[in-house]
Protein backbone atom coordinates (compact mmCIF):
# COMPACT_ATOMS: atom_id res chain seq x y z
CA UNK A 1 0.00 0.00 0.00
CA UNK A 2 1.41 3.27 -0.84
CA UNK A 3 1.08 5.55 1.99
CA UNK A 4 -1.07 8.73 1.67
CA UNK A 5 0.28 12.32 0.98
CA UNK A 6 -1.93 15.64 2.09
CA UNK A 7 -1.28 19.03 1.31
CA UNK A 8 -1.08 20.87 5.10
CA UNK A 9 0.67 24.09 4.63
CA UNK A 10 1.11 26.97 1.45
CA UNK A 11 2.82 29.99 0.83
CA UNK A 12 2.66 32.13 -2.16
CA UNK A 13 4.79 35.24 -3.48
CA UNK A 14 2.82 36.29 -6.86
CA UNK A 15 2.30 39.36 -9.20
CA UNK A 16 -1.62 39.50 -7.11
CA UNK A 17 -1.22 38.87 -3.91
CA UNK A 18 2.13 38.41 -1.86
CA UNK A 19 0.57 36.07 0.38
CA UNK A 20 -1.64 33.06 -0.69
CA UNK A 21 -5.02 34.04 0.51
CA UNK A 22 -4.09 37.34 -1.48
CA UNK A 23 -3.36 35.52 -4.71
CA UNK A 24 -6.58 33.63 -4.14
CA UNK A 25 -8.71 36.46 -3.94
CA UNK A 26 -7.61 38.47 -6.45
CA UNK A 27 -7.73 35.31 -9.24
CA UNK A 28 -11.38 34.80 -7.61
CA UNK A 29 -12.83 38.43 -8.61
CA UNK A 30 -11.04 37.95 -12.19
CA UNK A 31 -8.20 40.60 -11.70
CA UNK A 32 -4.93 40.47 -13.77
CA UNK A 33 -1.79 41.22 -12.77
CA UNK A 34 -0.23 42.34 -16.10
CA UNK A 35 0.87 45.71 -16.39
CA UNK A 36 3.60 47.84 -18.24
CA UNK A 37 7.20 46.80 -16.89
CA UNK A 38 8.73 49.30 -14.02
CA UNK A 39 12.08 47.20 -14.05
CA UNK A 40 13.59 48.23 -17.34
CA UNK A 41 13.26 50.16 -20.53
CA UNK A 42 11.45 48.14 -22.65
CA UNK A 43 11.75 51.04 -25.65
CA UNK A 44 13.46 48.89 -28.10
CA UNK A 45 11.83 45.55 -26.80
CA UNK A 46 8.47 44.37 -28.95
CA UNK A 47 7.04 43.14 -25.53
CA UNK A 48 6.82 46.15 -23.14
CA UNK A 49 4.27 44.39 -20.35
CA UNK A 50 4.71 41.89 -17.68
CA UNK A 51 3.07 40.61 -14.78
CA UNK A 52 6.01 41.76 -11.94
CA UNK A 53 5.20 40.98 -8.01
CA UNK A 54 4.36 44.14 -6.85
CA UNK A 55 4.74 45.76 -3.15
CA UNK A 56 7.36 43.24 -2.39
CA UNK A 57 10.00 44.66 -0.13
CA UNK A 58 13.06 42.49 0.87
CA UNK A 59 14.45 44.25 3.68
CA UNK A 60 10.64 43.75 5.38
CA UNK A 61 11.46 39.94 5.53
CA UNK A 62 15.70 39.67 5.49
CA UNK A 63 18.30 42.50 7.49
CA UNK A 64 20.47 43.97 4.63
CA UNK A 65 23.60 41.65 4.61
CA UNK A 66 21.26 38.71 4.05
CA UNK A 67 19.26 41.14 0.98
CA UNK A 68 22.79 41.49 -0.65
CA UNK A 69 23.43 37.50 -0.26
CA UNK A 70 19.89 36.05 -2.10
CA UNK A 71 19.18 36.46 -5.17
CA UNK A 72 15.42 37.27 -5.99
CA UNK A 73 14.16 34.30 -6.50
CA UNK A 74 15.73 32.79 -3.24
CA UNK A 75 14.37 35.67 -1.23
CA UNK A 76 10.53 34.99 -3.23
CA UNK A 77 10.72 31.62 -2.31
CA UNK A 78 12.54 32.03 1.21
CA UNK A 79 9.43 34.03 1.92
CA UNK A 80 6.83 31.73 0.49
CA UNK A 81 8.28 28.84 2.36
CA UNK A 82 7.80 31.07 5.73
CA UNK A 83 4.22 31.17 5.11
CA UNK A 84 4.13 27.49 4.10
CA UNK A 85 5.64 26.36 7.56
CA UNK A 86 3.56 28.63 9.62
CA UNK A 87 0.28 27.52 7.97
CA UNK A 88 1.31 24.10 8.35
CA UNK A 89 2.26 24.34 12.17
CA UNK A 90 4.78 20.74 11.54
CA UNK A 91 7.74 22.56 12.86
CA UNK A 92 6.20 24.47 15.61
CA UNK A 93 4.57 21.06 16.54
CA UNK A 94 8.01 19.61 16.19
CA UNK A 95 9.51 17.40 13.61
CA UNK A 96 11.92 14.61 13.22
CA UNK A 97 14.51 16.38 11.12
CA UNK A 98 15.96 13.08 9.51
CA UNK A 99 12.24 12.48 7.81
CA UNK A 100 11.72 16.13 6.41
CA UNK A 101 13.24 17.35 3.01
CA UNK A 102 13.18 20.01 0.53
CA UNK A 103 12.71 19.80 -2.97
CA UNK A 104 12.55 23.11 -5.07
CA UNK A 105 12.19 23.77 -8.46
CA UNK A 106 13.36 27.13 -10.98
CA UNK A 107 13.90 26.71 -14.62
CA UNK A 108 16.79 29.44 -14.59
CA UNK A 109 17.77 29.57 -11.22
CA UNK A 110 19.44 32.89 -10.03
CA UNK A 111 19.73 34.80 -13.41
CA UNK A 112 18.92 38.16 -12.28
CA UNK A 113 22.36 37.48 -10.14
CA UNK A 114 24.14 36.39 -13.01
CA UNK A 115 23.66 39.73 -14.64
CA UNK A 116 24.78 42.02 -12.29
CA UNK A 117 27.68 40.02 -11.81
CA UNK A 118 28.97 39.88 -15.34
CA UNK A 119 28.32 43.50 -15.39
CA UNK A 120 30.58 43.57 -12.86
CA UNK A 121 33.26 41.97 -14.38
CA UNK A 122 33.67 43.52 -17.38
CA UNK A 123 33.71 46.78 -15.93
CA UNK A 124 35.74 46.38 -12.58
CA UNK A 125 37.53 42.77 -13.17
CA UNK A 126 37.59 39.11 -11.71
CA UNK A 127 38.49 40.74 -7.85
CA UNK A 128 34.99 42.48 -7.81
CA UNK A 129 32.83 39.67 -8.07
CA UNK A 130 31.03 38.72 -5.04
CA UNK A 131 31.87 35.35 -3.13
CA UNK A 132 28.44 34.77 -2.86
CA UNK A 133 27.85 35.13 -6.75
CA UNK A 134 27.87 31.17 -7.17
CA UNK A 135 25.74 30.16 -4.41
CA UNK A 136 22.91 33.25 -5.38
CA UNK A 137 22.96 31.74 -9.20
CA UNK A 138 22.61 28.25 -9.00
CA UNK A 139 19.24 26.47 -8.82
CA UNK A 140 19.79 23.79 -5.87
CA UNK A 141 20.53 26.53 -3.76
CA UNK A 142 17.22 27.49 -2.67
CA UNK A 143 16.23 24.16 -1.35
CA UNK A 144 19.88 24.17 0.23
CA UNK A 145 19.04 27.43 2.47
CA UNK A 146 15.74 26.39 2.64
CA UNK A 147 17.14 22.87 4.56
CA UNK A 148 19.21 25.01 6.52
CA UNK A 149 17.05 27.01 8.24
CA UNK A 150 14.73 24.72 9.12
CA UNK A 151 16.71 21.64 9.56
CA UNK A 152 14.88 19.48 7.33
CA UNK A 153 17.46 16.54 6.77
CA UNK A 154 15.88 14.19 4.53
CA UNK A 155 16.28 14.56 0.30
CA UNK A 156 17.11 17.79 -0.45
CA UNK A 157 17.62 18.93 -4.18
CA UNK A 158 16.59 21.01 -6.75
CA UNK A 159 14.39 19.94 -10.36
CA UNK A 160 15.04 21.94 -13.43
CA UNK A 161 12.88 21.40 -16.29
CA UNK A 162 12.01 24.68 -17.92
CA UNK A 163 8.18 24.96 -17.33
CA UNK A 164 7.53 22.10 -15.66
CA UNK A 165 10.06 22.52 -13.04
CA UNK A 166 8.19 23.18 -9.91
CA UNK A 167 5.56 20.07 -10.78
CA UNK A 168 8.11 18.16 -11.16
CA UNK A 169 9.20 19.02 -7.59
CA UNK A 170 6.05 18.35 -6.50
CA UNK A 171 6.07 15.09 -8.10
CA UNK A 172 8.92 13.72 -6.52
CA UNK A 173 8.57 14.90 -3.12
CA UNK A 174 5.15 12.68 -3.22
CA UNK A 175 6.96 9.92 -4.47
CA UNK A 176 9.17 10.28 -1.25
CA UNK A 177 6.71 10.38 1.01
CA UNK A 178 4.70 7.73 -0.48
CA UNK A 179 7.67 5.52 -0.37
CA UNK A 180 8.20 6.38 3.23
CA UNK A 181 11.88 7.64 2.47
CA UNK A 182 10.12 11.04 4.73
CA UNK A 183 6.72 12.30 6.51
CA UNK A 184 7.20 15.41 5.51
CA UNK A 185 8.27 17.42 2.88
CA UNK A 186 8.65 21.33 1.62
CA UNK A 187 8.47 21.16 -1.69
CA UNK A 188 7.30 24.09 -4.68
CA UNK A 189 9.19 26.25 -7.28
CA UNK A 190 10.81 29.97 -7.61
CA UNK A 191 11.40 32.08 -10.44
CA UNK A 192 12.55 35.51 -11.40
CA UNK A 193 13.55 36.15 -14.50
CA UNK A 194 12.26 40.07 -15.49
CA UNK A 195 15.16 41.17 -16.43
CA UNK A 196 16.40 42.50 -19.81
CA UNK A 197 18.67 39.35 -20.81
CA UNK A 198 16.18 36.74 -20.12
CA UNK A 199 13.23 39.28 -21.50
CA UNK A 200 15.15 39.89 -24.59
CA UNK A 201 15.33 35.83 -25.34
CA UNK A 202 11.93 35.37 -24.95
CA UNK A 203 11.20 38.34 -27.46
CA UNK A 204 13.53 37.05 -29.97
CA UNK A 205 11.35 33.70 -29.81
CA UNK A 206 8.74 35.38 -30.45
CA UNK A 207 6.31 33.76 -27.34
CA UNK A 208 5.33 36.91 -25.68
CA UNK A 209 2.16 39.08 -26.40
CA UNK A 210 3.20 42.25 -27.76
CA UNK A 211 -0.58 43.50 -26.80
CA UNK A 212 1.48 46.36 -25.14
CA UNK A 213 -1.33 48.82 -25.30
CA UNK A 214 -3.76 46.90 -23.12
CA UNK A 215 -2.00 44.78 -20.52
CA UNK A 216 -4.63 43.42 -18.99
CA UNK A 217 -6.17 41.93 -21.51
CA UNK A 218 -2.54 40.55 -23.08
CA UNK A 219 -2.99 37.13 -21.38
CA UNK A 220 -6.03 34.83 -23.38
CA UNK A 221 -5.69 31.34 -22.59
CA UNK A 222 -7.72 29.57 -25.30
CA UNK A 223 -8.94 32.87 -26.72
CA UNK A 224 -8.58 33.33 -30.73
CA UNK A 225 -6.80 36.10 -30.50
CA UNK A 226 -4.32 35.19 -28.42
CA UNK A 227 -0.58 35.91 -29.21
CA UNK A 228 1.52 34.93 -26.63
CA UNK A 229 2.40 34.12 -22.74
CA UNK A 230 3.40 37.05 -20.54
CA UNK A 231 6.24 36.55 -18.37
CA UNK A 232 5.35 36.27 -14.58
CA UNK A 233 7.18 35.89 -11.73
CA UNK A 234 7.11 34.17 -7.66
CA UNK A 235 7.58 31.58 -5.91
CA UNK A 236 4.41 28.93 -4.50
CA UNK A 237 5.71 26.57 -1.33
CA UNK A 238 3.70 23.60 -0.17
CA UNK A 239 4.18 21.18 2.61
CA UNK A 240 3.18 17.57 1.98
CA UNK A 241 2.86 15.20 4.77
CA UNK A 242 1.93 11.78 4.87
CA UNK A 243 -1.56 11.75 6.08
CA UNK A 244 -1.41 9.83 9.39
CA UNK A 245 1.82 12.13 10.71
CA UNK A 246 -0.86 15.16 10.05
CA UNK A 247 -3.76 13.51 11.34
CA UNK A 248 -1.56 12.67 15.08
CA UNK A 249 -0.94 16.72 15.32
CA UNK A 250 -4.47 17.62 14.08
CA UNK A 251 -3.22 19.41 10.81
CA UNK A 252 -5.33 21.06 8.90
CA UNK A 253 -5.73 19.40 5.49
CA UNK A 254 -6.48 21.60 1.98
CA UNK A 255 -6.52 18.54 -0.38
CA UNK A 256 -4.89 15.07 -1.36
CA UNK A 257 -2.28 14.92 -3.40
CA UNK A 258 -3.11 11.25 -5.40
CA UNK A 259 -1.60 11.06 -8.52
CA UNK A 260 1.56 12.16 -10.72
CA UNK A 261 2.40 11.28 -14.13
CA UNK A 262 5.46 12.14 -16.23
CA UNK A 263 6.38 11.81 -19.90
CA UNK A 264 8.48 13.89 -22.98
CA UNK A 265 7.53 14.87 -26.39
CA UNK A 266 10.76 13.87 -27.95
CA UNK A 267 9.20 16.26 -30.64
CA UNK A 268 10.99 19.80 -30.46
CA UNK A 269 12.90 22.35 -28.73
CA UNK A 270 10.24 24.59 -27.79
CA UNK A 271 7.16 23.50 -29.37
CA UNK A 272 4.87 21.04 -28.01
CA UNK A 273 4.06 17.95 -30.40
CA UNK A 274 0.74 19.45 -31.78
CA UNK A 275 -1.55 16.24 -31.29
CA UNK A 276 -0.73 16.50 -27.39
CA UNK A 277 0.76 13.21 -27.62
CA UNK A 278 3.66 14.33 -25.23
CA UNK A 279 0.62 15.91 -22.42
CA UNK A 280 -1.40 12.70 -23.04
CA UNK A 281 0.45 9.96 -21.49
CA UNK A 282 1.29 12.54 -18.81
CA UNK A 283 -2.63 12.46 -17.85
CA UNK A 284 -2.74 9.15 -18.06
CA UNK A 285 -0.08 7.82 -15.84
CA UNK A 286 -1.00 10.21 -13.40
CA UNK A 287 -4.73 8.75 -13.71
CA UNK A 288 -3.51 5.45 -13.40
CA UNK A 289 -1.64 6.36 -10.76
CA UNK A 290 -4.38 7.33 -8.91
CA UNK A 291 -6.29 4.57 -10.01
CA UNK A 292 -9.20 6.46 -11.29
CA UNK A 293 -11.17 6.99 -14.43
CA UNK A 294 -12.21 9.47 -16.76
CA UNK A 295 -15.56 10.20 -15.13
CA UNK A 296 -14.08 10.97 -11.91
CA UNK A 297 -12.51 14.13 -12.73
CA UNK A 298 -14.42 17.67 -13.19
CA UNK A 299 -12.07 19.99 -12.86
CA UNK A 300 -8.48 20.94 -15.06
CA UNK A 301 -6.03 23.58 -14.14
CA UNK A 302 -5.00 24.39 -17.45
CA UNK A 303 -1.20 24.74 -18.78
CA UNK A 304 -2.80 27.31 -20.57
CA UNK A 305 0.06 29.46 -21.73
CA UNK A 306 -1.95 31.59 -24.07
CA UNK A 307 0.62 30.42 -26.70
CA UNK A 308 -1.26 29.61 -30.58
CA UNK A 309 0.20 25.67 -30.21
CA UNK A 310 0.17 24.95 -26.95
CA UNK A 311 -3.55 26.05 -26.27
CA UNK A 312 -4.62 23.78 -29.32
CA UNK A 313 -1.81 21.04 -28.25
CA UNK A 314 -3.37 20.84 -24.69
CA UNK A 315 -6.99 21.31 -25.66
CA UNK A 316 -6.47 17.93 -27.85
CA UNK A 317 -4.93 16.05 -25.56
CA UNK A 318 -7.79 16.71 -22.79
CA UNK A 319 -10.04 15.46 -25.60
CA UNK A 320 -7.88 12.36 -26.41
CA UNK A 321 -7.80 11.43 -22.39
CA UNK A 322 -11.64 12.32 -21.57
CA UNK A 323 -13.22 11.61 -24.67
CA UNK A 324 -17.02 12.61 -24.78
CA UNK A 325 -16.44 13.59 -21.05
CA UNK A 326 -14.13 16.15 -21.76
CA UNK A 327 -16.87 18.93 -22.50
CA UNK A 328 -18.37 17.96 -18.91
CA UNK A 329 -15.00 18.80 -16.97
CA UNK A 330 -14.41 22.75 -16.08
CA UNK A 331 -11.42 23.90 -17.30
CA UNK A 332 -9.64 27.11 -16.08
CA UNK A 333 -5.97 29.08 -16.76
CA UNK A 334 -4.55 30.80 -13.74
CA UNK A 335 -1.93 32.58 -16.14
CA UNK A 336 -4.79 34.54 -17.78
CA UNK A 337 -4.53 36.48 -14.36
CA UNK A 338 -0.84 36.17 -13.69
CA UNK A 339 1.00 35.33 -15.80
CA UNK A 340 3.55 32.63 -16.87
CA UNK A 341 5.85 31.77 -13.70
CA UNK A 342 7.96 29.73 -15.56
CA UNK A 343 9.45 27.42 -13.37
CA UNK A 344 7.15 28.23 -10.73
CA UNK A 345 4.07 28.02 -12.41
CA UNK A 346 3.43 24.33 -11.41
CA UNK A 347 3.65 24.75 -7.97
CA UNK A 348 1.03 28.02 -7.98
CA UNK A 349 -1.19 26.38 -9.56
CA UNK A 350 -1.22 23.49 -7.23
CA UNK A 351 -1.81 25.84 -4.73
CA UNK A 352 -4.74 27.18 -6.57
CA UNK A 353 -5.84 23.87 -7.77
CA UNK A 354 -6.12 22.73 -3.68
CA UNK A 355 -7.74 26.34 -2.62
CA UNK A 356 -10.78 25.69 -5.39
CA UNK A 357 -10.95 22.08 -3.53
CA UNK A 358 -11.20 23.50 -0.27
CA UNK A 359 -13.33 26.00 -1.33
CA UNK A 360 -15.54 24.51 -3.94
CA UNK A 361 -14.86 27.83 -6.24
CA UNK A 362 -13.14 27.61 -9.71
CA UNK A 363 -11.45 31.09 -10.72
CA UNK A 364 -12.23 32.83 -14.40
CA UNK A 365 -9.90 32.35 -17.23
CA UNK A 366 -10.09 35.99 -18.44
CA UNK A 367 -10.18 37.19 -21.43
CA UNK A 368 -12.21 34.73 -23.63
CA UNK A 369 -13.78 36.67 -25.94
CA UNK A 370 -13.08 35.25 -29.43
CA UNK A 371 -14.19 31.81 -29.71
CA UNK A 372 -11.56 29.41 -31.61
CA UNK A 373 -13.08 26.61 -32.75
CA UNK A 374 -10.07 24.51 -31.64
CA UNK A 375 -10.57 25.14 -28.41
CA UNK A 376 -13.91 24.10 -27.67
CA UNK A 377 -13.72 23.08 -23.96
CA UNK A 378 -15.68 24.75 -21.01
CA UNK A 379 -12.55 27.05 -19.77
CA UNK A 380 -14.64 29.09 -17.14
CA UNK A 381 -14.62 32.12 -19.08
CA UNK A 382 -14.67 35.50 -17.19
CA UNK A 383 -16.61 34.75 -14.22
CA UNK A 384 -15.09 32.61 -10.95
CA UNK A 385 -18.22 29.42 -10.16
CA UNK A 386 -18.62 26.91 -7.62
CA UNK A 387 -18.24 23.76 -7.83
CA UNK A 388 -18.01 20.29 -5.88
CA UNK A 389 -14.54 19.31 -6.74
CA UNK A 390 -14.22 15.69 -6.68
CA UNK A 391 -10.41 14.75 -8.58
CA UNK A 392 -8.88 17.97 -10.40
CA UNK A 393 -5.68 17.55 -12.40
CA UNK A 394 -3.30 20.15 -12.62
CA UNK A 395 -1.04 20.30 -16.03
CA UNK A 396 2.56 21.54 -17.05
CA UNK A 397 4.50 21.39 -19.74
CA UNK A 398 8.21 22.89 -20.45
CA UNK A 399 10.47 23.82 -23.29
CA UNK A 400 12.61 20.67 -24.17
CA UNK A 401 8.92 18.44 -23.86
CA UNK A 402 8.50 17.96 -20.44
CA UNK A 403 5.33 17.21 -19.09
CA UNK A 404 3.83 16.77 -15.44
CA UNK A 405 0.47 15.91 -14.52
CA UNK A 406 -0.37 15.82 -10.87
CA UNK A 407 -3.86 15.26 -9.52
CA UNK A 408 -5.67 16.28 -6.44
CA UNK A 409 -8.71 14.92 -5.01
CA UNK A 410 -11.08 16.23 -1.98
CA UNK A 411 -9.41 14.74 1.61
CA UNK A 412 -11.98 12.12 2.73
CA UNK A 413 -10.42 9.63 6.03
CA UNK A 414 -11.85 7.02 4.28
CA UNK A 415 -11.85 6.93 0.79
Amino acid sequence: MKRRVVITGVGVVAPTGLKANELWESLLSGRPGCTEITRFDTTEYPTKIASEVKNFNAEDHFDRKQVRRLDISQQYAMVATKEAIEDSGFISNGHNPERAGAIIGSGIGGIETFAQQYEILMKKGPSRISPFFIPMMISDMTAGLVSMKYDLRGANYATVSACASSAHALGNAFRVIQSGEADVMVTGGAEAAIIPIAFAGFCQQKAMSTNNSNPEKASRPFDGKRDGFVMGEGAAILVLEELEHALKRGSKIYAELVGYGMSGDAYHVTAPEPGGRGATLAMKAAMEDARIKTEDVNYINAHGTATELGDISETRAIKAVFGEHAYKIVVNATKSLIGHLLGAAGAVETVVTALSIRDGKIHPSVNLEYPDPECDLDYNPNQARELDVKYALTNSFGFGGHNVTLILKKYEQNS
